[in-house]
């Protein structure tokens, strides 16, 4: 049983190169369409005609690269190659310089809408990929797609972003991120990630113009989407930044927390790092002793209300593993450690699917597999997890413990 972080960091190392990126190498990869598979179900059955999402190929994209960077394996350039290639030539709108939401299986656009979402994440994966091979086609892009969203999407009045906009940047009657987001001005998953995608292009790219968009996206993550009452998010907002709902997702949570610390660190602004580090450290806090599982282990999905979703999707068990250890490293605080190797070992016994491959997307409070248990979907990408061993690998060296 992983007691120790040096311990963890061999056995992440070992599930992200045997399973999470084998996993993708050999059955993501659709020969026939170009591109990657779109739909690959739990049992392995490939849906050859599922639409193609520009989150999945970005995220693809980011994990690859990473990879590369990371190991220097040829097989995993080849991964972020096919990735970038597929995204450059298919997903970015040049008319327009935006990301198309979807295409279909033939790699045609089927649904054209700039959500900001999916521009963050092409942002995130375009700065990893020069990070990788220092391509200068790829920052070029990731610096037009910055520059569209400053220019369309940044709200010069309020602050922060819109959801979404049409293909040409004009006005769309329906801004929702997905059937389950609300279809409102402005979210918490849509900061966040445009937070994560400035951060990974500032350290490329050190101009003015993306550190003060950058700085001045965390103060508004802290300032009006950080709730410092319960250091949890708020999660849907009017233009105003008046809260549309009552829900807390512990996932997000504990992904932001450490997030919103990465932001300050990379900005090396000492006043925004000491409120950044207090923030993460009260939401990792809010996360231990309200969305932790004493009986099973792992963190809970969400509370709506009164109302509490006590299922275990994937990524909040990976990033509650990240999030607490960064706790940790901030504060010494052995309960944050503890946390996050009970969460791994949940992961391990439950989540990871040692029959066919990569990780189940959800289980129960138990553990228990659920019914709709895909492997690949838009929404199913090998980003969090990945991440999460990658995170672990750099933080647990040089610690013997």
């Amino acid at each position: 049983m992983v007691s120790t972080v040096s311990q963890l960091r061999v056995l992440a190392g070992d599930e992200l190169r045997s399973n999470i990126l084998d996993f993708w190498c050999r059955h993501a990869i659709d020969n026939e369409n170009g591109g990657f598979y779109g739909y690959i179900s739990g049992d392995l059955d490939v849906d050859t005609l599922h639409e193609k999402p520009s989150v999945l190929n970005a995220r693809i994209l980011w994990t690859f690269s990473a990879a590369y960077r990371l190991y220097g394996d040829e097989k995993y350039l080849g991964m972020a190659a096919r990735a970038y290639e597929y995204i450059r030539d298919r997903f970015i709108s040049r008319e327009h310089m935006g990301v198309y939401w979807m295409l279909d299986h033939r790699g045609l656009p089927k649904d054209t809408k700039n959500q900001v979402y999916a521009n963050a994440f092409v942002i995130y994966g375009l700065s990893e990929y020069y990070r990788a091979v220092g391509d200068s086609s790829a920052l070029e892009l990731a610096v037009g797609l910055f520059r569209s969203l400053e220019k369309h999407a940044r709200d010069k009045e309020h602050g922060g972003y819109l959801e979404a906009l049409a293909c040409d940047w004009s006005p769309l009657a329906d801004m929702s991120l997905s059937k389950k987001d609300m279809n409102v001005p402005k979210s918490m998953n849509t900061h966040l990630h445009v937070l994560e995608a400035y951060t990974n292009l500032y350290r490329v790219w050190k101009q003015d113009e993306i550190r003060e968009s950058l700085k001045a996206l965390l103060e508004t993550v802290m300032d009006r989407i950080v709730d410092s009452s319960t250091w949890s998010f708020r999660l849907f907002f009017g233009m105003d930044w008046t809260p549309c709902a009552d829900i807390i997702s512990y996932g997000h949570d504990i992904e932001g927390s450490w997030l919103i610390h990465e932001a300050a660190e990379v900005l090396g602004d000492p006043a925004l790092m000491e409120r950044a580090v207090k923030t993460a450290v009260n939401m990792a806090e809010s996360v231990l002793v309200n969305g932790s599982d004493r009986k099973f282990g792992g963190i809970f999905n969400e509370r709506h209300g009164s109302v509490l979703d006590d299922n275990k999707d994937w990524w909040p068990q990976a990033e509650a593993v990240v999030g607490f250890i960064n706790a940790w490293q901030l504060t010494g605080k052995g309960a944050f450690l503890d946390e996050a190797l009970k969460t791994w070992r949940f992961i391990d016994k439950y989540i990871v699917d040692r029959k066919n491959g990569e990780w189940r997307r959800a289980v129960s409070r138990s553990g228990a597999p659920l019914a709709d248990d895909e492997r690949i979907s838009p929404w199913k990408c090998p980003y969090h997890n990945s991440r999460m061993c990658f995170e672990i690998i750099r933080r647990a060296a040089g610690h013997d413990g």
